[in-house]
């Protein structure tokens, strides 16, 4: 039965269909050879999205937007730029850094590029920065969107694991640091090879003026997280209470959103939202034949006869999740292989935080690996040049992140303490 399910599944991505309907197809042909009723099919949808860690998702997307259309990013771009700027290239790590502010906002990879790529790119490029390299960080920095929290796809993780939302995003910051300090690294380096011009010179005065005005949009993660830790709210609500302060934000201080506007950014989060339930609830299907059939339990079997050894295995499994960001969008690969892989990573005695965290970092790498590459597209889109060039510029940034993402999959391994 494994056999049928991921070979249709297979064909059916090749022949064009989209993910959610490719896993229901896998679904329903191995429930047709084991003369399962199909009625099975609309039980197990919606049971799948019967589950209220879900609410968080729409919530963060539609906060996301609401901040990403506005003004928040430039106000973030002058703060950030205001103490580093003085930097020989500085306006390269300002591109990080103010992509990791966002990352704590927005919760999406594409939003943060979206965002802080249609501010920072022609500055960038008017100060003589190669506007491909530029693109190309700004599109990497965008990977963290996903890993510091709040982040959707790990919502998503924790609904698929039944594992702690809050553990998760309490883990999520290193990570998350350890991506912007290797991205700056790099970027440091392609100034001085390329001799990059420093910016304005540091003045208290200007780095107190712009904190005041990037202040409302930093509060928000300190908001959310702070009442999530406090245990004032769940995550859950903590998406709703984000995305009020959004509108407080828009309409109230920074006075940048209109009702027409609203709506449209309301129509486009609804879009996004509607494309991750689908998925979610064609997963329901999949997700009961692969524990039905035993399927998880037949792979991992199957490794651990191959070998016994944990640092072999764990190197395969993320190898793995690379190969399947390069293919699968971001919330498709967590639904999808997250079943997959709990009987596996639990026979390897792995926490299933760390193993969560590793694979959030992991498929984000793929948003601008190519063929799916988003990130790249949304660069690419801002700066009108072609994919090809910005992700030939963008591998040494992959190189980076790949290097992270090696030291998140070992180095919990030998300091179980890094894992709270």
């Amino acid at each position: 039965m494994a056999a049928l399910l991921f070979g249709v599944f297979l064909v059916a991505l090749l022949v064009g269909i989209p993910v959610a309907f490719a896993i229901m197809l896998a679904a329903m042909a191995v429930m047709t050879a084991g003369d399962v009723g199909l009625g099975m099919i609309a039980q197990r949808m919606f049971a799948s999205t019967n589950s209220f860690p879900l609410i968080a998702v729409p919530f963060f997307i539609l906060a996301g937007d609401l901040l990403a259309q506005g003004t928040i990013s430039k106000y973030l771009v002058e703060f950030a730029e205001s103490f580093l700027g003085m930097i020989k290239g500085g306006l390269s790590i300002v591109s990080v850094v103010t992509g990791m502010f966002f990352a704590a906002i927005s919760g999406s990879g594409a939003a943060t590029t979206a965002a802080v790529g249609s501010t920072l790119i022609p500055q960038l490029k008017e100060r003589g920065y190669d506007e491909d390299s530029a693109a190309a960080l700004i599109a990497a920095a965008g990977t963290i969107g996903v890993v510091i929290p709040p982040s959707v796809p790990m919502v998503l993780y924790a609904v698929s694991s039944g594992e702690s939302l809050s553990r998760l995003f309490t883990n999520g910051f290193l990570p998350g640091v350890l991506m912007g300090a290797i991205l700056i690294i790099i970027a440091l380096a392609q100034a001085y090879k390329h001799n990059y011009p420093k910016g304005a010179k540091f003045s208290l005065k200007n780095v107190l003026l712009t904190f005041v005005r990037a202040f409302p949009g930093l509060l928000m993660p300190m908001i959310i997280l702070g009442g999530i830790f406090s245990g004032k709210f769940t995550a859950s609500e903590a998406a709703a209470v984000a995305v009020v302060y959004a509108l407080l934000v828009s309409f109230l201080v920074y006075r940048d959103m209109t009702f027409k506007k609203l709506f449209e950014i309301m129509a486009g989060s609804a879009k996004t939202s509607a494309v991750i339930m689908i998925i979610i609830a064609c997963s329901g299907p999949f997700g009961w034949v692969l524990a039905s059939y035993k399927i998880p339990e037949a792979i991992a079997g199957s490794i651990l006869g191959a070998s016994t050894n944990q640092y072999v295995l764990l190197f395969m499994i993320a190898l793995v999740i690379i190969i399947a960001g390069v293919f699968m969008e971001t919330s498709s690969a967590i639904i999808i292989l997250t079943p997959v892989f709990l009987p596996l990573v639990q026979s390897l005695g792995i926490d299933l935080v760390h193993f969560g965290i590793l694979f959030v970092v992991g498929i984000a790498i793929g948003m601008i690996t190519p063929p799916v590459a988003i990130n790249l597209f949304v660069a690419s889109g801002i700066t009108g040049k072609p994919i090809e060039l910005i992700a030939k510029a963008v591998v040494p940034y992959l190189l980076g992140l790949l290097f992270v993402f090696l030291l998140i999959v070992y180095l919990p391994l030998f300091v179980p303490s890094m894992i709270i």
